[in-house]
């Protein structure tokens, strides 16, 4: 698949003018495959003195993480960012202004811009976040299709589904999409802005056995 076949602006509307759009077009499950390698390049950008920076971890001067919380580089943590005690954030993440990460919140491999929120025991895993974005405690965006022995993420695209190459995928959730308590987005998702997954809802794209004929 070509990667414009997949639109991230479309999704995130400040994205043409973020840091991430000098990377060049790729797909969404490229950036986050390349999480680590591409937020190493990004600490290598950041303003001078606006962020304190230490073992690939960047925090911006603005930002308050809590005593308890988890930082694993390579990581950026924009201005206004609050990070709880308990929370988790790993595998090499870019975060945009004022976004809130809460008790029990864990975030891997990611870019997420500014004003979203995981509430608490949230979990979410290679992924792209657009701006005000919102999970209710509990919800969860999966990354990995353990349910079925060929883990590649697929994706649909066009109405067909079409393969990453990837093993690990999470979703693409464009700006102020709404999530529920307790809710599951699975692997493969491509959410349009303002989409609101209802609280305990399956958000799933890729048919399961019961919709494809499958025993």
């Amino acid at each position: 698949m070509h990667p414009l076949e997949v639109d991230i602006a479309r999704y995130v509307a400040v994205w043409s003018a973020s840091p991430l759009a000098k990377l060049g077009a790729m797909a969404p499950w490229t950036l986050t495959a390349k999480s680590e390698l591409l937020v190493r390049e990004l600490l290598l950008a950041l303003p001078p003195g606006e962020y304190s920076i230490s073992q690939e971890i960047a925090v911006h001067s603005t930002a308050v993480v809590e005593p308890g919380a988890v930082l694993k580089g390579p990581l950026i943590l924009g201005p206004r960012c609050f990070v709880a005690s308990g929370a988790y954030l790993r595998g090499g993440n870019w975060v945009a202004a004022d976004c809130i990460f809460g008790p029990g919140a864990e975030l891997k491999s990611s870019f997420v811009f500014s004003g979203t929120k995981l509430a608490h025991f949230n979990f979410v895993g290679d992924s792209i976040l657009g701006e005000g974005v919102n999970l209710e405690a509990g919800s969860i965006i999966c990354n990995y299709r353990n349910e079925r022995g060929d883990k590649e993420i697929l994706v649909r695209v066009l109405g067909e589904l079409r393969g990453t190459g990837e093993p690990k995928f999470g979703a693409l959730v464009g700006d102020y999409c709404r999530i529920g308590a307790n809710a599951v987005v699975a692997p493969g998702a491509l959410l349009d802005p303002s989409t609101v997954v209802r609280r305990t809802q399956l958000f799933d794209q890729e048919p399961g056995p019961e919709k494809d004929g499958a025993k």
